[in-house]
């Protein structure tokens, strides 16, 4: 499927996309505390500086894009843009290798790492979102 956009639009679209203080990061964030638990952000001395941090559990959680970092089960990481394919693909690709790594590190280094993926992070989701911060914390 060819892009809706031109080029130029394209363009600004994607100048818009920043990585840290996202929505869904936002939404985490705040029923975190709400759930009484207290945290850091973006740590810049761990591996691929996790959004959240809560030292006293020695936690980092990953607050993930679908489409950018290839959810397993949401239909948008599925879908790859249509027009300079190589690029994209080595950059999603990329990505996707780069979190398993940062995983990896950060497991080695004596943290627990909770991935929460945007598609569960929907309003319509939050009891969900809930009871899977719980069953970490307490599991």
């Amino acid at each position: 499927m060819p892009d809706k956009y031109d080029q130029q639009k394209r363009s600004e679209v994607m100048s818009r996309v920043h990585g840290t203080n996202t929505s869904p990061e936002i939404r985490v964030r705040q029923l975190l505390h709400s759930m009484g638990y207290r945290f850091r952000l973006h740590r810049q001395d761990l591996p691929g500086k996790p959004d959240i941090i809560l030292p006293k559990y020695k936690t980092a959680i990953s607050v993930n894009g679908c489409f950018w970092h290839g959810c397993p089960v949401c239909k948008r990481a599925q879908i790859r843009p249509q027009t300079n394919v190589d690029y994209w693909n080595k950059k999603l690709d990329r990505t996707m290798i780069r979190d398993k790594e940062n995983k990896a590190q950060l497991e080695s280094l004596g943290w627990r790492v909770l991935v929460i993926w945007e598609c569960e992070i929907k309003k319509r989701n939050e009891q969900v979102l809930v009871k899977k911060v719980t069953e970490f914390f307490n599991g």
